[in-house]
């Protein structure tokens, strides 16, 4: 009796924006996101033009399951990551945040820092599990008036 390979995930591939994923990208932001804390299309361009910036695409061989957009300098920034939900819980968000990572470090960040609502529980455990620690509170940092915390993590390996 054979027995396939069916129904087995498999692993997202990693690669740069296209321009034609923009529309999905900024939809995915809408859903992983309420109001005041998602970003318009205006400004979720700004944010994935700016110099120094860049967005990393997870894919399979139909769907986009995340992406990342962070900017380079000496503190690298994550500006948001998003994780379609059928994708979350398996992994597409901790690879997506590695590469970027890696990517800032490459580029000479000693360290990064990005901000998350302070009502936003999974982001904050998702964080802390990645060595993130919180340096500071942003007082009504989202539209919506929700507070922010600001967290950083160094790149070097030390703390």
């Amino acid at each position: 009796m054979a027995t396939g390979l069916y129904n087995v995930a498999v692993a997202p591939i990693f690669r740069d924006f296209q321009p034609e994923d923009f529309e999905s990208l900024w939809q995915m932001d809408q859903e992983c996101f309420p109001p005041g804390i998602s970003y318009s299309k205006q400004e979720l361009k700004a944010y994935m033009l700016y110099p120094g910036s860049f967005t990393l695409v997870a894919a399979d061989e139909k769907d986009i399951q995340g992406f990342i957009v962070a900017k380079s300098g000496a503190i690298g920034h994550i500006i948001t990551i998003d994780v379609a939900p059928q994708a979350r819980r398996s992994g597409v968000g901790t690879l997506l945040l590695k590469a970027a990572e890696d990517r800032l470090k490459a580029g000479g960040s000693r360290s990064v820092g990005l901000e998350a609502a302070v009502d936003n529980i999974a982001a904050l455990s998702f964080y802390k599990r990645h060595g993130y620690a919180v340096i500071r509170t942003w007082p009504r940092y989202y539209s919506n008036g929700v507070d922010a915390l600001v967290l950083r993590k160094s790149l070097s390996g030390k703390s």
